[in-house]
């Protein structure tokens, strides 16, 4: 199995190995070379081994702004998706990981972010205590060169002053205290669960951003962390006249007599993150640009359990199955762009979203909608075409919960290509396992299924599609309506033909049953839903196929969607 995830995530699993290996080397040698350089040599007199911690994660984390950015430029993906459509499926598949990348950059900044305060609150005690010391020690006495009219080394010039005082009256500090916080609150409002429910706290906290690569550039102008200039190190060279500085006669002679004058370190983080912010601000204009192209809605359908359809036409759309794209109701907000999974064919003359109520902005745009028709933006589609599909004899598809969606767009595009006699349709049979805790939501994808099985069966090829669907949350109403109504035709909770089964799946029964009907097929298993199925799916694959080439053959795909 993991040879297998190997092969189709090796870009992936270059990029992770890359990302990491350039973080380990910059930390590492930055670390030591604040560590060991010679023109810090005073300045570790004062700070110890926490300047080295501090500027390494420094380093790490302008490499790691640099890229934060370069996962959410959607456009600039699918630009590349496009220009390597030459490559291989599984190659432009992984631009589909940007997100997940996204994530764990973000998690790193976190990290790096602790290091990098920890290792100043130290830097800033140590300051202060070299700053009241009276003991003649070199940190005593390096902190007190400001007294003398030069330059100086330590930035506290006062006994009076607090650590707490410097956080919020500096430039470093009061910037470094902002981009923290813009920090944390973007890292925690954007959960899973925050995401699904409150999908507006989401959206505005993440602009933060502005606020985060501002308080970035102007972080490090003020340049308190200083090191001996070039021009005093040539003169005064701190292994040679160190130990003088200490122990200084009034009328001194020799060549150490000279303090040693120092400069600040240049900002840069301006310099790593110039080109993405740039790229990013092109990102955001094009994304106005398209916005601006007439969308035309033409049906609007209303579901049971408040899911809104919305079919649309836009000059130049080209959709393929698995794609999604964002959309903005200026009635409603200006500034929201929420993502929606394309659930229409490209078979079909328009494309279609299914908009289920969860949350204030879709509860808004469905009550808008039963109202009257307002004018709605669309930006996409983007992600990569679930074309894997065609490509099986047999294929198992499996949708969880919300994850069903993209199915719909799938099953419409197999039967259109099915009814043409499409030639790149290889798939001869699909099994199709349909996984919710109540049809309540998806009652518009019941209703598709039982469309597309009336129209299989009026075609002779009722047997083309074989789906199951279990109920995974039933209660006791449900269970009395099934007992009355055990020997009808059709399901008494979907009115479909095929049985409703409640509980969860047997999969060693489910991919047994398969192996048995193609004993010598290659058979496609397709998962849209969580991490723990997509487990015990390929745990699955890899029990039931067989070892004989000639025999069946389960691969394993799990889509993002």
């Amino acid at each position: 199995a993991m040879g297998n995830w190997l092969v189709n995530h090796w870009f992936s699993a270059a990029v992770l190995a890359a990302w990491l290996g350039i973080n380990i080397f910059l930390f590492t040698y930055y670390f030591l070379f604040f560590d060991r350089d010679e023109r810090y040599f005073y300045t570790r007199a004062i700070l110890g081994s926490a300047l080295a911690w501090a500027r390494a994660s420094a380093k790490c984390l302008n490499f790691n702004s640099m890229l934060i950015l370069l996962p959410v430029c959607r456009n600039l993906l699918s630009f590349l998706r496009g220009t390597c459509s030459c490559c291989r499926r599984t190659l432009r598949k992984q631009l589909d990981h940007n997100l997940t990348f996204h994530k764990l950059v973000a998690y790193a900044l976190a990290l790096l972010t602790a290091v990098h305060t920890i290792a100043h609150l130290f830097n800033l005690e140590r300051y202060n205590q070299s700053q009241q010391a009276t003991d003649g020690s070199l940190p005593a006495v390096l902190s007190k060169m400001h007294l003398q009219g030069g330059e100086w080394l330590n930035p506290i010039h006062s006994n009076h002053t607090t650590v707490e005082y410097v956080a919020f009256t500096t430039i470093p500090g009061l910037t470094g205290v902002i981009i923290t916080l813009a920090l944390i609150l973007m890292v925690t409002s954007s959960t899973e669960f925050i995401r699904r429910n409150y999908f507006e706290l989401f959206w505005y906290t993440h602009h933060l951003f502005l606020v985060y690569f501002a308080g970035l550039v102007i972080h490090g102008i003020a340049g308190l962390v200083r090191g001996q200039t070039e021009q005093s190190m040539a003169e005064v060279h701190p292994y040679d006249c160190a130990e003088y500085l200490t122990q200084r006669e009034h009328n001194c002679t020799h060549s150490c007599c000279k303090d040693p004058e120092f400069g600040s370190i240049p900002a840069e983080s301006w310099k790593w993150v110039l080109a993405p912010i740039i790229l990013y601000v092109f990102e955001r204009l094009l994304r106005v640009w398209r916005a601006q192209q007439k969308v035309v809605v033409k049906k609007v359908v209303m579901h049971p359990a408040r899911v809104l359809e919305l079919q649309m036409q836009k000059k130049g759309f080209c959709m393929e199955v698995g794609q999604y794209i964002f959309v903005n109701c200026p009635a409603i907000s200006a500034l929201e762009w929420h993502p929606f999974t394309l659930t229409s064919a490209p078979e079909e003359d328009f494309f279609s979203i299914h908009i289920r109520a969860a949350g204030d902005w879709t509860e808004r745009l469905i009550n808008t909608f039963q109202l009257e028709t307002p004018r709605v933006e669309v930006d996409g589609p983007f992600g990569t075409a679930s074309e894997d599909v065609f490509q099986y004899e047999v294929a198992m598809l499996v949708g969880a919960g919300i994850g069903v969606t993209p199915f719909a767009s799938i099953l419409k595009s197999i039967w259109y290509k099915f009814q043409q006699g499409d030639q790149t349709l290889k798939t001869k049979k699909i099994y199709f396992y349909w996984l919710c805790r109540d049809t309540g939501a998806f009652a518009w994808f019941n209703d598709l299924l039982a469309s597309l099985e009336q129209k299989m069966a009026e075609s002779g090829k009722a047997d083309f599609l074989t789906y199951r669907l279990f109920l995974t949350g039933w209660n006791t109403s449900i269970a009395n309506n099934v007992a009355l109504h055990f020997d009808t035709a059709t399901d008494t909770v979907t009115g479909l033909r095929h049985k409703t089964i409640f509980g969860r799946p047997m999969w060693n029964t489910e991919f047994a049953a398969v192996a048995a009907a193609h004993p010598r097929s290659v058979v496609g298993v397709f998962l849209c839903g969580p991490q723990a199925l997509a487990k015990s799916l390929q745990k699955s694959c890899h029990q039931h196929s067989s070892l004989d080439p000639r025999k069946v053959k389960f691969y394993f795909n799990k889509e993002n969607f």
